[in-house]
């Protein structure tokens, strides 16, 4: 979907690495924490309270923002086109691997959207918003907080078909995913940092059931007695909507326990596992294990480097009125 088909839109509430960077970057964008210092002074604490309010609701917002972010900023870069809503089915959000982002994290920047257009009508981003929530659900969850940097434009194309091969799976082999962030301008460092955000993550069954049931056999890298823990809440006929903390032991606090938790059989994505038993990843996530200051500078640095990826500017992007809408 493109911005010249916004007939087509209707207002709702997520080749190679290489490729995915010189697609998205439409041109050098000079971002600052200061953006909007003139325009709209107010603008983070608008959307901080707007964040606030969902977090208060439902504790999934933390989550499901995270991952919008994510799931956005590698997929043509950080301009809010997962936000473009299809009645014909072929925006970013409409892909299979975009079928699992849940709907608070949607639901967040509209919200705060809302709120900043009655201060500040036709100013702030819908890229950008996303990037403030990011960084503010994660504080508000006892975990760090940073600048962001501001100045996004939002992407005038949104489709399905640009999202095949540019998100890491739960299966993804370890040199997959590397390559992957790399061609985002990520190194591994950075990738261990933002799998952390799986501290307060969550995942329905189907997507980690087969490393329980594959060929009747459980993965070996799984704890024995987490492996039970998770066949007893995902049996083979499951309910598709159930979904699993990542974090079995603290599942609500945004803090270093993920990476303790691999150590012991914990991850619950294949992929997950795989940082810690990789030869490159595993330096990163035993000193992130072993220190939380550590862990929270590595992820607030690569949050901001992942915040620059692909950033529209110039004729290649707008401000958009409704976030799920070309304007």
């Amino acid at each position: 979907m493109e911005r010249r088909r916004r007939g087509s839109c209707f207002c709702l509430l997520a080749v190679t690495a290489a490729v995915v960077v010189a697609a998205a970057s439409g041109g050098e964008a000079k971002l600052s924490p200061d953006h909007y210092r003139r325009t709209c002074p107010r603008v983070e604490s608008i959307v901080r309270s707007a964040v606030a309010r969902k977090v208060r609701a439902t504790f999934v917002t933390v989550p499901a923002t995270l991952r919008l972010f994510f799931h956005d900023c590698f997929v043509q870069g950080c301009d809010a086109s997962v936000m473009i809503a299809s009645s014909s089915n072929d925006a970013e959000k409409d892909a299979p691997d975009n079928q699992s982002l849940a709907g608070d994290g949607f639901d967040t920047v509209v919200r705060a959207k809302a709120a900043v257009e009655k201060a500040c009508p036709g100013v702030v981003s819908c890229a950008d918003i996303l990037a403030l929530a990011a960084r503010d659900v994660v504080s508000m969850s006892s975990g760090p907080s940073w600048k962001v940097e501001l100045g996004r434009l939002d992407g005038l194309v949104s489709k399905a078909g640009d999202v095949t091969g540019r998100l890491p799976g739960p299966d993804m082999q370890p040199d997959a995913i590397t390559a992957l962030f790399d061609g985002n301008g990520l190194a591994v460092r950075d990738m261990v940092a933002l799998s952390g955000a799986h501290t307060v993550g969550f995942s329905h069954c189907e997507r980690f059931a087969g490393r329980l049931y594959r060929h009747g056999a459980v993965d070996p890298s799984l704890s024995p007695s987490y492996a039970r823990q998770l066949m007893a809440a995902c049996p083979p006929d499951v309910d598709p909507t159930i979904a699993v903390d990542m974090d079995p032991v603290t599942p609500t606090v945004f803090d270093n326990k993920y990476y303790a938790n691999l150590a012991a059989g914990l991850g619950l994505f294949a992929s997950d596992q795989a940082l810690h038993d990789g030869a490159a990843s595993r330096p990163a996530v035993e000193g992130f294990a072993g220190n939380q200051t550590l862990f929270f500078e590595a992820f607030k640095e690569a949050m901001v480097k992942l915040g620059r990826v692909g950033v529209k500017s110039g004729g290649d992007g707008e401000i958009r009125r409704d976030c799920t809408a070309f304007n």
